[in-house]
């Protein structure tokens, strides 16, 4: 069975030198993002997960609502509006996340 030998700990000088040799090979790429870039898509993080919260909520709701169902009819009328009201939903919300990620399209000029 192999030995084990500790070793020292690694100084906080060496640990930078580490980390600027790997900037150095490749992570320096990544110095365009800035906190601007970081800040918007945790924006767009924040409000997808807000979205999908209010979505799994009406899914929720949605069962309730059926349980209740006396008819068919109501039955297929609650599965309809709920219907519209996600392709709605899912509409505007795409519409906002493209605005908050700045892709609109910019007209001809």
């Amino acid at each position: 069975m192999a030995e084990y030998k500790r070793q020292t700990p690694q100084t906080a000088a060496t640990i930078a030198d580490a980390i600027a040799q790997m900037q150095r090979f490749g992570l320096q790429s990544m110095n365009w993002m800035g906190a601007g870039w970081v800040e918007r898509m945790s924006d767009l993080n924040s409000e997808a997960l807000a979205f999908l919260s209010e979505r799994v909520k009406q899914d929720v709701e949605l069962q309730h609502r059926l349980l209740h169902c006396k008819t068919i009819e109501e039955m297929q009328h609650v599965q309809a509006e709920f219907l519209q009201t996600a392709i709605d939903q899912y509409t505007e919300e795409t519409g906002k996340m493209i605005d908050m990620a700045g892709l609109q399209a910019q007209p001809d000029e």
